[in-house]
């Protein structure tokens, strides 16, 4: 089953189990998914799974922008309601990676590259992007990289 057909079908199953909030982020993520690929290459285009898992990851992302900023702003039942939204999304993310696995990976890499110095960072994120493929965040593997090149 693709992802597309997953989404389909769960959105089908949040109507018979009339689950309102978990229908209604499914139904954006469908609007989402079909504005890329109308975006892509007109209306009867349609997204591989890695196209799709893309835009999975942009909502996912904002959801947790909007989080931080209703956090910031003191409106905790709004975080709240993009945490619920959040987590339905992952659902459909594959597994992230723990954190030693990523911090494994990121010591290989920098020994694979050879980096020293922190100037070598893009260097090392450029690396690592491919062997990642989406299963953490970029701010955080940045952000562990910029530590161990110090």
């Amino acid at each position: 089953m693709t992802l597309n057909e997953r989404i389909v079908h769960d959105l089908k199953e949040a109507m018979k189990a009339r689950e309102q909030t978990r229908l209604d982020v499914i139904r954006m993520l469908k609007s989402a998914v079909q504005m890329a690929a109308i975006e892509k290459g007109g209306a009867t285009a349609v997204l591989d799974d890695a196209e799709v898992e893309a835009v999975i990851r942009k909502q996912v992302k904002q959801r947790r922008d909007s989080i931080a900023s209703f956090e910031k702003g003191g409106r905790p039942e709004l975080a709240a309601k993009e945490q619920t939204e959040l987590e339905i999304l992952q659902a459909y993310l594959p597994k992230g990676l723990t954190s030693e696995e990523l911090a494994a990976m990121i010591d290989a890499t920098i020994q694979e590259v050879g980096a020293t110095t922190k100037a070598q960072l893009g260097l090392v994120m450029k690396a690592l992007q491919p062997k990642l493929a989406g299963r953490a965040d970029g701010k955080t593997v940045s952000q562990e990289v910029g530590k161990r090149l110090q």
